[in-house]
């Protein structure tokens, strides 16, 4: 009898709509694949909605706050529904940027100087030497993410703003400058390395990563066989050392200007890529021998509980 796979979806973070596509998106590959499928808008309900159906397995297609922060891992938990992906204290530890990149550093990963603070301080004035980056500390899909260039007077104002939706604790972190880099992680396995290259967007930002012809992918690589090795091992111990199960994907920036060695600076993990038809985990999978079935198929197999 085929397994019965509930694709959580949707939610209620800034992400909801990214989540919605892939969602649906895992729904109709699981199904391509052989398993009964029932897709779930999450709610606040949802632990009741979960508790009726009684699926053999969730598969977290959730993004951002609540999704990917432990919470709903929490509540599958206490429902003992085996599920895909990271569990609570992974999941908690790598939404928090700054927590995350105290763990990579002290594991020996390279990353960039960064201060943590209220966003109204930070539009105070610069506390780095621009540029620098500010970013919400606990959002993804680069929500939020503004860039300080090195002739701007001030910092960004529009964190004064009431209206302001991404939280009120901010990262300011040194711009690294170079190329974007990102490597998925398989259980034990670090996958293909793959360059970004944003089109008519001046950084990987919500359109480049979401919207059609935003972004090139470039898998595998075409950087020295050193870096690939060197950005694969990073990916492979941050996903260790932050506890990650199933699938991850570390971000990177590689800086050859001065030579092929170069600088290479981790940026963070993300414990629930996105799986939406143009994401890079699927990409990244291909180009490593998965199609998208069975790269779904293997992190269904995967979901445990304990995580």
């Amino acid at each position: 009898m085929a397994k019965n796979v509930a694709v959580l979806m949707g939610g209620f973070s800034s992400e909801r709509p990214v989540s919605l596509r892939s969602g649906a998106a895992c729904a109709a590959a699981l199904e391509t694949a052989g398993y009964d499928v029932t897709t779930v808008d999450v709610g606040r309900d949802v632990a009741t909605v979960l508790a009726e159906l009684r699926p053999d397995v969730a598969f977290n297609a959730l993004h951002g706050p609540y999704g990917e922060d432990g919470t709903i891992q929490g509540i599958l938990e206490y429902l003992q529904i085996p599920y895909t992906h990271s569990g609570v204290l992974a999941s908690a530890l790598a939404m928090n940027k700054q927590v995350a990149k105290t763990v990579a550093s002290a594991a020996g990963i390279p990353v960039a100087e960064a201060k943590v603070m209220h966003r109204q301080e930070a539009a105070k004035t610069h506390v780095l030497s621009p540029p620098y980056v500010v970013k919400p500390v606990a959002e993804g899909s680069s929500f939020g993410v503004l860039i300080v260039r090195e002739d701007q007077e001030h910092p960004p104002q529009q964190l004064y703003g009431a209206d302001w939706p991404y939280g009120d604790i901010v990262m300011v972190e040194r711009f690294v400058h170079g190329r974007e880099f990102t490597c998925a992680v398989m259980g034990d396995v670090a996958l293909e390395v793959c360059e970004i290259i944003p089109e008519g967007h001046a950084f990987y930002d919500y359109d480049s990563k979401y919207v059609a012809g935003g972004s090139r992918h470039v898998v595998p690589a075409e950087i020295p066989a050193a870096v690939t090795r060197r950005i694969q091992e990073w990916s492979l111990t941050a996903h260790r050392v932050i506890g990650c199960r199933g699938v991850s994907r570390s971000d990177f920036r590689y800086d050859d200007r001065f030579g092929d060695g170069g600088e290479v600076i981790w940026l963070e993990i993300n414990t629930q890529p996105g799986m939406t038809e143009v994401s890079l985990v699927p990409d990244i999978a291909a180009a490593s021998g998965h199609s998208f079935p069975e790269l779904l198929t293997w992190m269904v197999e995967d979901a445990s509980c304990g995580r």
